[in-house]
């Protein structure tokens, strides 16, 4: 079981790499960083470019993973894409998206419930 909270998230996006993977994405990069944030994970899909927002909670968590995107982290998140999308000198009519993947950890550690949420963020 995943001890610290670091160490969840850890869990979590590699469960959601791995998921993404299996579902014939390319990951392009993980943690891409700049001055406003971070995206978990940039992915593609076909012709479409896919920004991934990774949430993973503990079973007995009070709020489901996906409750916890909040309407401000929704905002970051379109800011960090084309912020993403200009450093990256992409067309701004490239086609993207903002997918949510939702995780949920029991009590021994395993993924007790993965959910890929596509478009869960939307301008």
């Amino acid at each position: 079981m995943p001890s610290t909270r670091r160490d969840l998230g850890d869990f979590g996006e590699s469960a959601a790499r791995s998921h993404l993977l299996r579902a014939g994405y390319v990951i392009l990069t993980s943690n891409w960083r700049c001055r406003i944030g971070e995206i978990d994970l940039v992915a593609q899909q076909g012709d479409q470019l896919v920004f991934v927002e990774v949430r993973t909670r503990r079973a007995a968590g009070p709020v489901a993973p996906e409750e916890s995107l909040s309407p401000a982290k929704s905002r970051r998140l379109l800011a960090l894409a084309d912020t993403y999308m200009a450093e990256a000198d992409l067309p701004s009519n490239t086609p993207c998206r903002i997918d949510l993947i939702a995780i949920v950890i029991d009590r021994a550690g395993r993924i007790a419930r993965l959910d890929h949420i596509i478009s869960a963020v939307e301008a």
